[in-house]
């Protein structure tokens, strides 16, 4: 997966494609899909929710510049997947799903795969997790029109803020970071993602 889907791509970010050399996908996707868990696509994991494309996680995590020792937050746990590959680079990573039949499976999947740095938690994901912040870098894996208010104001001074920001059919990946002077962004690859649901997002179910 790493040879084929990144590194042909021309990903050259090693210590993400280390980190997710070590992570178990096949744990994190549907039992009866295990045999199609390195390839190089989403696959459904039930509720209408994917366990996304590999080189988008690649891409998410390299564009958050994580060194060892962040305190990152993960928005729609999903699979528990990219929480897995956060895990591999920082040193806490807080997760939030929506819909609580995920969490739990994601729950088991990650103490399964060995990762305790990571805390689970169901809730909407577009509030963040007030309480654990600021985050030195916060990666949310569904798309919304529109950068949620409480999540940037949830980064510390400098940190790094990656969503897919378009519509709910078609998006491209953005990277904010939080300056004393406000925001700078910029984008990277086109996307698409599921619908970042609730009160920062497009709201409804």
């Amino acid at each position: 997966m790493v040879e084929r889907q990144l590194r042909r791509r021309s990903f050259t970010d090693e210590r993400v494609l280390a980190a997710m050399e070590r992570v178990p996908r096949e744990l994190f996707v549907p039992e009866s899909l295990r045999d199609l868990a390195y390839e190089d696509g989403a696959l459904p994991i039930g509720y209408g929710q994917t366990i996304s494309q590999p080189y988008i996680v690649g891409v998410i995590c390299s564009l958050l510049g994580l060194s060892g020792s962040e305190h990152v937050l993960d928005v729609g746990t999903g699979s528990g997947y990219q929480a897995a590959v956060l895990a591999e680079l920082a040193a806490e990573v807080v997760t939030i799903e929506r819909i609580p039949e995920l969490a739990e499976r994601a729950r088991a999947a990650l103490e399964a795969a060995g990762y305790e740095n990571v805390e689970g938690r169901i809730g909407d994901g577009t509030l963040g997790a007030p309480d654990k912040a600021p985050f030195d870098g916060i990666a949310v894996a569904a798309a919304a029109p529109k950068i949620p208010d409480a999540l940037y104001d949830q980064l510390a001074e400098g940190g790094r803020l990656v969503l897919p920001r378009g519509t709910r059919w078609g998006q491209d990946l953005v990277l904010v970071v939080k300056t004393k002077d406000g925001p700078v962004e910029r984008e990277s690859v086109p996307c698409r993602f599921v619908p970042l649901v609730g009160a920062g997002g497009f709201g409804g179910a």
